[in-house]
């Protein structure tokens, strides 16, 4: 498995919540988290399916700001 690791601009739990489904849908419950109390608000993906960019492209739709991290 591929871990993707995404720096973005998501302030909340609240806002987590909301972003459930749309990454729910795109890897499957448990195979991400944030670490809301980093500097990047990180966004961690476990998948060997999704590409960075495709992830990076779906979070923008939904207004979050988001650059993979090397």
């Amino acid at each position: 498995m591929d871990v993707i690791v995404l720096s973005t601009s998501v302030q909340s739990p609240l806002q987590v919540k909301s972003l459930a489904p749309v990454l729910n849908a795109l890897v499957g419950q448990g195979n991400w988290n944030f670490a809301l109390d980093d500097v990047d608000r990180i966004l961690r993906i476990v998948s060997d399916k999704v590409k960075p960019t495709d992830a990076v492209q779906i979070l923008r739709t939904w207004g979050i700001d988001c650059k993979e991290l090397e």
